[in-house]
């Protein structure tokens, strides 16, 4: 699984004209599912993204996390995270996995989130065209991949 995390003050997703997701400070999590992904990936990669200490404390220093500041999630799903450019042109999907696959997985991940943050997640719609905005706060953004995480 791959994950770009960023540390918003706010985000939201439309689809069709219509915000099926919006949170105030907290994370935008962009979530990639590959072919051969677990549910104990999204077990470790969920329990790391709420570990993470990228909030500011008192003093200006990196040291909170998510539950510290009370903060919120926002979950999308998106399979060009597993893009493949080292050919041509057009990227290619190869190494994504099924549509049943990441729609299992990524359901599971945010029930993970969910139970970890003790609130619901705010999540885009599976396999629906999003257009999703941001306010990224630093900017801070970080990519965390399970098969590079686990080695």
């Amino acid at each position: 699984m791959k994950a770009v995390i960023q540390r918003v003050s706010n985000a939201s997703v439309v689809v069709e004209s219509e915000t099926v997701g919006e949170i105030k400070k907290g994370y935008l999590i962009l979530l990639g599912v590959g072919q051969n992904d677990t549910k104990s990936d999204a077990e470790f990669l969920a329990k790391k993204i709420v570990g993470l200490r990228i909030f500011e404390d008192e003093n200006g220093k990196t040291n909170l996390s998510l539950n510290d500041i009370s903060g919120d999630i926002l979950s999308v799903s998106q399979f060009t995270l597993y893009a493949d450019c080292k050919h041509g042109r057009r990227p290619s999907f190869i190494y994504s996995g099924s549509p049943e696959l990441a729609n299992e997985l990524y359901i599971y991940f945010n029930e993970q989130l969910e139970a970890l943050i003790g609130k619901p997640v705010q999540k885009g719609i599976f396999g629906a065209d999003m257009k999703v905005s941001l306010l990224n706060d630093g900017p801070f953004t970080i990519i965390l991949d399970t098969e590079e995480l686990k080695k």
